[in-house]
């Protein structure tokens, strides 16, 4: 609580008359108390942090799209290695297999595939095979598949590495 005490400094040797002097002190020790009262309500009446979970966007299964009857010339395939590495390949053609540098690779080799199928009114019909190794990181699949919804790829589809792709991917990686 606060008071004031008055103090008298007064002398009067000069014969010069001086006023009284009052000083204040307040006293904080109430304040800190309501402090910590404060500090341990927020403490007991919160929540601690929840998992959150991720949801997953997938594309509708009621249409299975087998990738053996699709079209070679309409398929992409994406390898997913370790250390963030990303292959590809079109179609079935594992010879023609190439590591992406950048990440950003993959947007513009989609963004590339789906003008070249423009042209003949195909865009739609792209589909794109995600096979992470287990090599691959959980990022790196969202990665991709935030490629999916960002080009608007309508299928596309995660699948297991042959054992063919995983020899052929380590030879480009040399």
């Amino acid at each position: 609580m606060a008071e004031i005490t008055s103090t008298i400094v007064s002398r009067n040797i000069t014969g010069v008359r001086r006023s009284k002097k009052l000083s204040t002190r307040v006293d904080l020790t109430p304040m800190v108390d309501l402090g910590f009262l404060l500090i341990t309500f927020f403490i007991f009446t919160t929540t601690m942090s929840e998992s959150k979970a991720t949801t997953l966007i997938m594309p509708d299964d009621s249409k299975p799209v087998n990738s053996n009857k699709h079209p070679e010339h309409k398929t992409i395939t994406f390898i997913l290695g370790e250390n963030n590495s990303v292959f590809y390949y079109p179609g079935t053609d594992l010879e023609n297999m190439v590591r992406l540098i950048n990440p950003n690779d993959i947007r513009n080799y989609i963004i590339s595939k789906k003008q070249q199928l423009a042209q003949v009114n195909e865009q739609d019909d792209l589909l794109v095979l995600i096979k992470p190794t287990t090599e691959s990181t959980f990022l790196n699949i969202v990665d991709v598949l935030d490629e999916m919804l960002i080009n608007d790829v309508k299928k596309y589809m995660i699948v297991e590495n042959d054992e063919q792709e995983v020899m052929q991917q380590k030879k480009v990686a040399l």
